[in-house]
């Protein structure tokens, strides 16, 4: 699932569960990602179609059979545990789609929804991991989405939502104008099993990172230095290929709608949300208004979930091999 992604940065593991952390800014491109990349792939020939839903799919290039949301619906996710959650919404169509810890959709759930004040009702599966129902019209909010007992809100935006593909786009070119970038992350695959780490990132092939007790990189160019822990020694090794950073972590957009604005400190923002069909994941973005930076981001895939605070931006950051 997570080839586009590049190379493992590290590992952690707690209890019989672990999380590969594995991450788009080591990928490597050939410069910056112009804004209209933004637009959505077609499927990669070859790979079982997938079947044919009430609704539609968003294809995903390399997963024909991923329970990706309906075209032109407002998306959401959320963390389930250790399960990826997410819905999809759109006039006559609620769609919810589920990823277990292997990364594909988990089929044979007992899935039901409530809106707003309603009486629950069941779905019918449309897949692996997709699970549906037909509504008259657009359904009230919020949506409780029950996986057997446990129930999880998703409060949906006002009518009518804006399209947000450009809000995207232009976050997109902003972010690979960007000169240095500092980011902390919050990644996780389970309530009790994350990482926190801090990277900074400096144009064009420099990228530096801490997970917090422990590994860290520095990669400059064509080489690195690993430690395997804060007092570890530090390796040197080929990087090949060069990364390519700062860049932003989707590649492919659809579904992108406006979810609301406000302020997030001192900055007027866009909130907005989308899916990914190449990584596949979806994500939720806080875009300045101002400046079109991105100041925070989610990002929900199977066993993946994560949470980025980004800033300072084009500050004086420098990247020197470790002592």
């Amino acid at each position: 699932m997570y080839l586009r992604f590049g190379a493992a940065i590290a590992a952690l593991a707690a209890a019989a569960a672990s999380i590969v952390v594995a991450v788009t800014l080591v990928r490597s491109v050939p410069g910056p990602t112009s804004p209209s990349s933004s637009a959505p792939t077609a499927p990669a020939s070859g790979g079982a179609p997938a079947a044919t839903v009430p609704g539609g799919r968003v294809a995903t290039p390399d997963e024909p059979g991923f329970p990706s949301p309906p075209e032109d619906a407002v998306v959401l996710a959320q963390e389930a545990g250790s399960r990826a959650l997410a819905l999809a919404v759109k006039p006559g169509i609620v769609r919810v789609s589920v990823l277990g810890t292997t990364g594909g959709g988990e089929a044979g759930l007992q899935v039901s929804l409530q809106f707003g004040r309603g009486s629950e009702r069941r779905t019918d599966p449309c897949g692996a991991g997709c699970y549906q129902a037909e509504v008259n019209g657009m359904p009230d909010s919020p949506v409780t989405v029950r996986l057997g007992d446990a129930p999880y809100r998703f409060d949906l935006p006002r009518l009518p939502v804006r399209d947000a593909t450009q809000i995207v786009q232009r976050a997109t070119g902003t972010w690979n104008a960007l000169r240095t970038l500092v980011w902390h992350e919050r990644l996780a695959s389970s309530p009790t099993n994350a990482l926190h780490t801090v990277y900074r990132a400096v144009a064009p092939h420099s990228l530096g990172y801490t997970i917090a007790g422990r590994s860290a990189a520095v990669i400059i160019g064509g080489t690195r230095w690993d430690r395997a822990a804060p007092n570890a020694p530090w390796g040197r090794s080929i990087q090949d290929p060069p990364v390519r950073q700062p860049q932003p972590f989707w590649h492919d957009v659809a579904d992108a709608r406006l979810l609301g604005t406000g302020r997030l400190g001192a900055h007027r923002v866009w909130h907005v949300s989308f899916f990914d069909p190449s990584t596949p994941a979806w994500f939720e973005a806080w875009v300045d208004q101002a400046s079109g930076r991105t100041l925070e981001l989610d990002m929900i895939a199977a066993s993946h979930f994560m949470h980025d605070v980004y800033g300072p931006f084009d500050a004086p950051v420098r990247l020197a091999p470790p002592t």
